[in-house]
This record gives structure tokens, sequence and C-alpha cells, in this order.
């Protein structure tokens, strides 16, 4: 748990149905930010990337099944990744689960729901969201330094549509806005993805390797 923050929930590893039998990546660690919008194939790609790095591979879901919409959504995304992949279920607390990973590639699918689970539980709690958020990033940097992972964030990009019009979206857009700055400039590689396709904004080289995608996001 990070240092001052909340007391997160219990991390719920999801036992795969299958061994991993991808021998340990052996590339340099590695920090990858995918940025994009709704449904602009950001989730698509971060599989395709992971599963390119290859190794042993941890997803962090931030997502909670609050009602049947989000449950079929939580589903179909289940459904696109590979059985041999650990799943692990923080939607409060990336930086524990980052620390706890212990594999050679994670996944942080995303960022978005993160900041929304945040905001929620500092209104229930009397708390700071951008305390929360703040940890929570420098947490998630702290750990992958520390370790020897290839960490993927996903995030949604909340800078290029109209501002708000009530203060609870301005706010996320805010809490978003600068942890999504601060991930991308500790970030070795950025991807902004438009209409499934990925536009490289840092560093070189590994769009054109990962391959076509189905996409689900």
């Amino acid at each position: 748990m990070t240092a001052g923050s909340e007391e997160p929930r219990s991390l719920r590893a999801e036992r795969p149905k299958a061994r991993n039998d991808c021998p340990p990546s052996e590339g340099p660690r590695l920090l990858v930010l995918v940025i994009g919008g709704v449904r602009s194939g950001k989730s698509s790609f971060a599989l395709s990337l992971a599963a390119r790095l290859g190794g042993r591979v941890t997803f962090v879901a931030t997502a909670e099944a609050g009602d049947d919409e989000m449950r079929d959504r939580i589903e179909r995304h289940r459904q696109a990744r590979r059985e041999d992949w650990r799943t692990l279920e923080a939607p409060l607390d990336v930086a524990s689960a980052v620390a706890a990973a212990g594999s050679d590639v994670v996944v942080i699918d995303c960022l978005g729901l993160l900041a929304a689970n945040l905001m929620a539980r500092a209104e229930t709690t009397g708390t700071s969201a951008d305390r929360l958020m703040e940890l929570q990033v420098a947490g998630l940097l702290d750990a992958y330094r520390r370790g020897r992972a290839r960490v993927i964030v996903v995030s949604n990009e909340v800078g290029a549509g109209v501002v708000p019009p009530y203060p609870s979206g301005r706010q996320f857009r805010d809490l978003l806005g600068r942890a999504n700055q601060q991930v991308a400039e500790a970030a070795d590689r950025v991807y902004w993805m438009i209409a499934g396709l990925p536009m490289e904004v840092k560093a070189s080289g590994m769009a054109e390797k990962v391959g076509p995608h189905h996409v689900v996001d």
C-alpha cells in the first residue's frame, strides 16, 4: 500500500485457466502509455503489445461491475485476454498491484476508471481525490522503477474535448489530465490511439511490430 493513502481493497487474483509456458521476457525495463478516446482501440492495442513482448503477463483491472452494462463490458474484455494471463482486480490501488504482480509484463487498464473510483471514495470518506490520485501515480511509478517488469498503462485522453459543464466533470478532467502528464513524462513510449490506429508520439520503433489487433475497447 502506498504510504499515506487510504487502505486499499484487497487485491483479488483471478486464477489462470492454463499455464503460462512462455519464457521470461529478457528485454529492458519499459514503461508505455497508451492513451486515446472512447472506443479508440487503446485496450486492444495494449493487449497486443503485451502479447508481443512475451513472458508472464499480469493484467491489472480497475473496473468495477456496478451495473449490468459494466458487467457485460468487463466480461467482453476478460474474454479478449489470453487464458494464461493472471488478473488482479485493483479498482483503488494499482500501485500495490504493480508491486505485487511479479511478472514480466504488467498491463494497467485503465487510469480513467481509477480516477473515477478514487473520486467516489473521496466523496464518501471526506478525503482529497487529488491527494489519492497523486499517491497512486507516484506509487505506480515507484513500483515500476523498483521492479523489472515492462509496464503498459492505458488511459483516457481528456484534453481534446469541450470543458465539462458540471464541477465533477471538470474535477475528473483535471485529475486524470495531470496523471496522464505525469505518466507520459516518465514513459519510454507513448501511443495516441485514433480509430484503432496507434500514433507514436514519444520514442519510436514499436507500433509497427505489434501487428493487427481486434478492437474490444
